[in-house]
């Protein structure tokens, strides 16, 4: 058996025993055999080889366990085509003297080349632990340890400290990226406290060992994406079951960190193919597709080192557009309307009428905030169809008096409160859905509720009712 069919046979053993791999809303397909990337894969190990590794580890120190199963991985990877691999390690030629540190020590110990795999081991096991921790200045170093010629530059630093030196790994890592000599690093740490952890995870991919089986499981799955990309395609299903739909902004997040990324508009290319991207297989993620109304999926993982095909059914999508009838006023100005999905309570979108949105087919309801709120239930939206709402124009009341007062405008059958008056003179237009309506007023120098005022009406679509409150 090939060296890459172990991985593969490894890892999709690992994804059968993980609860929730393939998330109950989605299907995820992988491609075994994505291509490669053109010139070798070269992957440095930058070792920590400081004092603090002598610590012990599950009854055993740092470093041993370290080197052995880094050596094993090692064994592993012996023969696989178009690899090549270093070792630079740092803390191992001077001890350390608090107060005094070497942040000079650091070395490339096995320069980058094919078929090293025993060298780098055999030089794991001379290593001593003694020194510092020159994060920043190891991956300095590093940039010149790589061959000028194409090809994918990758730094696998195993580390249990933090920089010793004040210097910035983060800093230098970035640069390194930006100037295309590295991708970005994988950080594995080996027990390292929590309040570390963060000054690490901006270096690079940080993976968190918390002891030697979560350890050697974390190395398997850097050096198998190290060696291959894991990349993501996002198909959208159309009624047909096909992966017509496209031009939707959708958000990975780590459910760990609750870190949103990738976040991309989702694009269909040549032949509708769709875009592929990169992306860390290690966290469980959360997909948000931004539709109207959104789709969360849950609980995604993905293969490593693979090309995972993830399709979401029921994206087709209808037009939906709330109006006036043609040619009738709107005296309401920007009317909002709020859309529901049909039966539930809390609105997953406000528009403008007049204007339209692309919506997932289905069943709404729309409350448009007209005088009083205009509720249109059950409306179907069908795939590819314009579906428009389109509900009566106000009318408008024009409300004389020649006192100041109190009072309010209710629904004439259901006494449904509909304008409360403005403190003052309540003379003025009101713009009202057509309907009948009664007005309750009491003048402010009327001294008792029997001199309240008490009128009826009735307003149509379009037309203006003029009301003197005295006559």
């Amino acid at each position: 058996m090939s060296p890459h069919s172990k991985y593969n046979r490894f890892w999709f053993l690992v994804m059968l025993l993980i609860p929730g791999f393939i998330s109950a809303q989605a299907t995820i397909t992988f491609d075994l055999n994505p291509s490669s990337d053109e010139g070798p894969t070269r992957i440095l190990f930058v070792f920590d080889a400081s004092n603090s590794m002598n610590a012990f580890w599950s009854g055993e120190k740092k470093i041993g366990l370290a080197t052995k199963l880094l050596s094993k991985s090692l064994e592993t990877l012996y023969g696989t085509d178009n690899l090549e691999l270093g070792l630079r390690a740092y803390g191992h030629g001077t001890r350390h003297v608090e107060g005094n540190q070497d942040c000079d020590d650091t070395e490339l110990i096995v320069p980058i080349s094919a078929g090293t795999n025993l060298i780098i081991k055999q030089k794991l096991k001379q290593l001593r632990a003694q020194g510092t921790t020159p994060i920043a200045r190891s991956l300095e170093r590093a940039a010149d340890d790589f061959p000028t010629e194409p090809g994918r530059n990758v730094i696998v630093l195993i580390t249990d400290g933090i920089e010793a030196c004040d210097e910035d790994p983060c800093v230098v890592s970035r640069m390194l990226q930006s100037r295309g000599i590295i991708v970005k690093p994988f950080i594995i740490g080996i027990g390292i406290e929590d309040r570390f952890k963060e000054s690490l995870r901006c270096v690079g991919n940080f993976y968190d060992a918390s002891n030697p089986e979560t350890f050697e499981t974390v190395l398997h799955l850097v050096l198998e994406q190290a060696l291959h990309n894991t990349t993501v395609e996002v198909k959208l299903l159309d009624d047909k079951n096909e992966p017509s739909i496209t031009d939707v902004p959708l958000s990975f997040t780590d459910l760990r960190t609750g870190v949103s990324h990738p976040q991309v508009v989702h694009t269909l290319g040549y032949k509708n193919s769709t875009d592929t991207f990169y992306l860390d297989p290690v966290p469980t993620y959360g997909l948000k597709l931004h539709t109207l109304p959104s789709k969360d999926l849950d609980s995604i993982r993905l293969a490593p080192g693979k090309h995972n095909v993830i399709s979401v059914s029921d994206m087709a999508q209808g037009l939906l557009s709330p109006k006036f009838p043609h040619a009738r006023r709107n005296d309401y100005g920007n009317l909002s309307v709020d859309l529901f999905k049909a039966g539930e309570c809390e609105s997953f979108y406000s528009m403008n009428i007049g204007t339209s949105i692309k919506i997932l087919s289905g069943f709404y309801d729309a409350r448009f905030h007209t005088t009083p709120p205009t509720l249109v239930e059950n409306i179907e939206v069908v795939a590819d169809l314009p579906t428009e709402i389109t509900i009566s124009s106000p009318g408008s009341l024009m409300l004389q008096s020649s006192a100041s007062g109190y009072g309010s405008i209710v629904d004439a059958v259901t006494l449904a409160h509909v304008v409360q008056l403005p403190f003052g003179n309540p003379s003025g237009r009101y713009t009202l859905q057509p309907g009948t309506y009664t007005v309750i007023f009491r003048a402010r120098q009327a001294n008792s509720s029997k001199y309240s005022i008490q009128s009826t009406f009735t307003i149509k679509s379009g037309s203006t009712l003029n009301l003197n409150l005295h006559d």
